[in-house]
């Protein structure tokens, strides 16, 4: 993947350059952003091209419009923010072809920025039609492409992946330079020990890349409902906790896989258990640690990992050199089930590892656990940072130009 040119690898000074960004950003009951985190990833890629002296024409998705004129979904607070954010006037538009994007991109300026109306407000965008991204390039007048929106990548949509067939240029932003680099080149020759942390509810959602990063690490350490179905595997009851019966072939399989890779396969030993869940007041009762051994008594669900599984766990992390994390190892929006996963946090925040928190649900934990800033990447990827560890080829990086 270091093959792919970034925006480092070209002149763009004084070209207009169709930016593909992720502003799928959350919005609060007032309307107000509620996490920039998206925004704020963006910004050294759109600094350095406005440096460079190009002009930017900006492009995302926001949730999912059913139609053209769903404006709850409109991008216009997001350019408000980017403006606040970069110091400088952003233009909204409110469509992405048509007259009023030929009338603004026309008039144009090197260090003008532009965003576009949400590119899913029309079809065509999810069905990658080519005639929908010739005319978002015409229409603007781009004479570059930048994938910068790591977190759709592995979506072949006009924005994302359409659009490269219409320019001589396309290269990769700051921001997906460094997913690939963290998520590829670090996992594919990473320094060892190198230990994986899953977790999360599902092993159908993980086993093909369970299956994938078996072949990379020394040691991988399986947290949250899917092991319970681990457990399962091994014949143990597992009460009423979350499990996929169907899955325990694969579970056994990943198991046998592990030993026959000689790579250190760890399991919980012991389990936070509560009798009740109330998810809509954020609670369970009562709550109490059980031995993996023993099993989950019926009428009981596991809800995290226990104290012996928290110091086994951190001992394997402190004694590596890079940590890959996916997934919580509990429900940790709920304080007395987020034990398991803070402790993991912190033993990954000071464990001096090259230390990468692949997407999703993770990051969310990583952010709420206090310890965000102590990890070396947090990856914006949700399905495409699994997507990619399980090695499957990313549209959105697949159309990009090559060194």
């Amino acid at each position: 993947m270091s093959q792919i040119k970034t925006i480092k690898d070209v002149d763009l000074k004084g070209k207009k350059v169709f930016v593909r960004v992720d502003f799928n950003v959350p919005f609060d009951n007032t309307g107000a952003i509620s996490d920039d985190t998206r925004i704020v990833a963006a910004l050294p890629t759109l600094k350095y091209l406005l440096d460079e002296g190009a002009s930017l024409v900006l492009a995302s998705h926001l949730g999912r419009p059913k139609s053209k004129e769903d404006k709850q979904f409109s991008l216009a607070p997001v350019a408000k923010a980017l403006s606040e954010k970069l110091g400088k006037p952003v233009t909204f538009v409110d469509d992405c072809i048509g007259e009023k994007v030929k009338e603004v991109c026309s008039k144009m300026k090197p260090g003008d920025v532009v965003l576009l109306e949400n590119s899913r407000f029309y079809p065509e965008e999810k069905k990658n039609n080519p005639e929908f991204a010739k005319k978002l390039i015409e229409d603007t007048g781009a004479e570059a492409f930048v994938n910068d929106a790591f977190g759709t990548a592995h979506r072949a949509h006009a924005t994302t992946a359409g659009v490269a067939a219409f320019v001589p240029v396309k290269v990769a932003g700051l921001l997906i330079a460094k997913e690939l680099e963290f998520l590829g080149e670090k996992t594919a020759n990473p320094e060892r020990p190198f230990t994986v942390i899953l977790g999360g509810s599902k092993v159908s959602d993980k086993i093909t890349v369970i299956d994938a990063l078996l072949d990379k690490c020394d040691a991988m350490l399986i947290g949250g409902a899917m092991a319970y179905t681990f457990g399962l595997a091994l014949g143990k009851n597992m009460g009423d906790s979350l499990v996929e019966a169907d899955k325990v072939d694969l579970a056994k399989a990943a198991m046998e896989k592990a030993k026959a890779k000689g790579v250190k396969f760890l399991l919980p030993v012991d389990n936070m258990v509560a009798e009740h869940i109330d998810f809509a007041n954020a609670s369970v009762s009562p709550l109490k640690d059980v031995k993996c051994a023993d099993g989950i008594d019926n009428g009981w669900s596991g809800v995290d990992i226990g104290p012996e599984t928290i110091e086994l766990y951190r001992k394997q992390i402190l004694g590596s050199k890079t940590v890959l994390w996916n997934g919580p190892m509990g429900i940790f929006e709920i304080k007395e089930c987020a034990k398991g996963t803070f402790a993991i946090a912190e033993a990954v925040a000071e464990s001096g590892a090259i230390s990468i928190i692949g997407g999703g649900d993770s990051v969310k934990a990583i952010k709420k656990s206090g310890y965000a800033n102590k990890v070396s990447f947090i990856s914006t990827g949700g399905g495409a940072t699994l997507e990619f560890l399980e090695g499957k080829e990313l549209p959105g990086v697949a159309v990009l130009d090559r060194k």
